[in-house]
């Protein structure tokens, strides 16, 4: 994996709202310094009410959506996409594609190395 082009794909992302679909997740972007982040997978709510939230949350921000890469992340990712897109909301997916390309599989697994 390219350090500086991921490393500048992770910086660009802090600017945005990321949608992520666990705790596990949620943490591991909190170790890389990203503030704005939505957990999807949080009980509690329809998936609906969720989608609103995160239209409202994002307002005049991008939003990445780092689902995992795995059946059941992909199919949230399609999903997700499909909704927001409808709504308007403005989507950036360097990212998840910068992450795809170089095989990693699970949010949680991004690592940096110093």
């Amino acid at each position: 994996m390219k350090q500086e082009e991921l490393l500048k794909e992770l910086e660009k992302a802090k600017e945005y709202l990321v949608i992520v679909e666990g705790k596990k997740d949620f943490q591991a972007l909190k170790n890389l310094g990203f503030n704005s982040i939505f957990i999807i997978n949080e009980t509690g709510r329809s998936l609906g009410e969720k989608i609103e939230q995160v239209e409202k949350l994002a307002g005049k921000t991008k939003i990445c959506i780092l689902t995992d890469f795995d059946k059941k992340g992909k199919k949230l990712y399609l999903l997700l996409k499909s909704e927001l897109s409808m709504r308007n909301v403005r989507l950036d997916n360097s990212l998840r594609g910068m992450l795809l390309k170089n095989r990693v599989q699970h949010i949680e697994d991004i690592k940096i190395d110093n």
